[in-house]
């Protein structure tokens, strides 16, 4: 056959040999395979836009109304929330509006809770309170609520390899992200366009003692600098004894630096036990 002859049937042949080849790819791109790896695609975008959310300046301080509803009791106070991240967790909590009557105040190693007007206190490590110690419930854990944030209990932050551990649900305009730890299911609900959290719950599972859940839900936002921070926020903690709602409002959010990060117990102060110390909160 001469050249020109075979040129002529290679640039007939080539169009057929270019549509099989794009027959080809577009029946491996239908197969399931690849649509599952096109959704874990999606789930995984999605994991990273909620993660990338996360607030970034160092310190954190506002005013604050702080509720509690303890049974048939209810208290308001105002006060101040001041926060450090990776280091201390503050809210200062004022009765009349100038005279200090209690302080909680979260490190990476105590919960430290203070009545002022009854001169007693509460100083345990976080494995003293059964449902913090049963669901891994830490400092870091504590600061990611506070700050609208996803989380992995015993984990400082969450990494691209920790986010490997989430599920996602992205069949509505709300997504839940879930993860699920032998007893414990934690769970959030983020916005699909922003990835913003709206609301996290924590629910341990116990066919003998019961379950127990705290929810955390996030109301409002603020704009500070760069980033919108969480304003209004309401907590409950159910467990098969009581339950617990306490509200959180701040108002005119800062980043001041310039306070202490450690409270000192005074000598005079009796340490006490959680529900006494929540008793005498509810009588303020």
């Amino acid at each position: 056959m001469k050249i020109s002859s075979i040129l002529k049937v290679a640039v007939l042949a080539l169009p057929l040999f270019m549509a099989s080849c794009h027959v080809h790819k577009k029946a491996v791109k239908d197969t399931p395979e690849t649509v599952v790896s096109a959704e874990t695609q999606q789930q995984t975008a999605f994991l990273e836009k909620v993660n990338d959310n996360t607030s970034k300046p160092q310190f954190v301080t506002s005013k604050l109304k702080f509720s509690i509803e303890y049974g048939p009791q209810q208290v308001s106070l105002t006060g101040n929330l001041k926060m450090k991240r990776d280091d201390v967790i503050q809210l200062q909590l004022m009765a009349f509006g100038f005279v200090e009557a209690g302080r909680i105040e979260f490190t990476k190693d105590y919960v430290l809770i203070i009545d002022r007007i009854n001169k007693q206190f509460l100083k345990a490590p976080y494995n003293y309170v059964d449902f913090l110690r049963n669901s891994g419930i830490n400092f870091f854990t504590l600061q990611a609520l506070f700050w609208n944030e996803l989380f992995v209990p015993g984990r400082q932050s969450v990494d691209k390899e920790a986010l490997e551990k989430f599920s996602t649900n992205m069949d509505a305009e709300d997504v839940v992200i879930t993860l699920d730890e032998g007893k414990m299911n934690y769970s959030w609900l983020a916005n699909n366009k922003s990835g913003r959290i709206k609301m996290a719950n924590i629910a341990y599972r116990d066919q003998l003692k019961g379950n127990t859940q705290l929810n955390w839900d996030y109301k409002e936002f603020t704009r500070m600098g760069s980033i919108a921070f969480p304003s209004n926020m309401g907590i409950s903690l159910t467990t098969p004894e009581s339950e617990i709602k306490l509200g959180i409002r701040l108002n005119y959010l800062k980043n001041e630096s310039d306070w202490a990060t450690r409270t000192k117990v005074s000598d005079k102060y009796r340490e006490v036990t959680v529900d006494q110390i929540l008793r005498r909160f509810m009588a303020l």
